[in-house]
């Protein structure tokens, strides 16, 4: 059995991004076949691999994006959804320095996140619409568009993988697709 199948491993990755307060409520492994994340952040600049508080910074909008699949861990908490790569991938990013931003839109930085962190954690609150589509073998594709105008396609497989790895894969996915179209109608 691969150690991606695992609800333990699943688990250390998905905890290891938790917002405070929240719990994993749900979460399996997933293919993530499209990401297109959309991030601005207020007084801050880049430096290398992270972008850095500064009170003299600017407002720096951040376009993360992976049209690849890749393999992921998919879970929701209350009130986030987590989608946790399992191997180290690569992604192209953007970077636009803003005048001005709708402030719903905009994060504080504290003190500062590494770029390979940014599209990891998504308030459900902040989905826009999600559109779920049975497709080949049991699986489902879900599209989701959140209010900043990031998206992600994730693909929720039938089965957890062989070798018994993930014994709730069935019950937490069904779990995570109700809370998405939930979160989406």
């Amino acid at each position: 059995m691969s150690d991606i199948f695992s609800e333990v491993n699943m688990l250390q990755v998905l905890n290891a991004h938790l917002p405070a307060g929240e719990t994993i409520q749900a979460g399996i492994h997933g293919i993530g076949l499209k990401m297109e994340v959309i991030e601005t952040f207020e007084k801050c600049v880049q430096f290398d691999d992270f972008l850095v508080a500064d009170e003299q910074g600017s407002i720096l909008q951040v376009h993360k994006s992976k049209d690849a699949g890749f393999d992921a861990y998919i879970g929701v908490t209350e009130h986030c959804l987590l989608v946790c790569e399992c191997d180290l991938c690569k992604h192209y990013y953007e970077f636009e320095t803003l005048s001005d931003a709708p402030a719903e839109h905009i994060r504080p930085l504290t003190p500062s996140i590494s770029l390979k962190d940014i599209g990891i954690c998504f308030p459900l609150a902040d989905i826009k619409s999600c559109d779920v589509k049975k497709v080949w073998m049991g699986a489902v594709n879900c599209s989701i568009t959140f209010k900043n105008g990031s998206f992600l396609k994730l693909q929720l497989p039938k089965r957890g993988g062989l070798g018994g790895g993930m014994p709730h894969h069935a019950e937490y996915r069904d779990a995570i697709i109700a809370r998405l179209q939930a979160c989406g109608a």
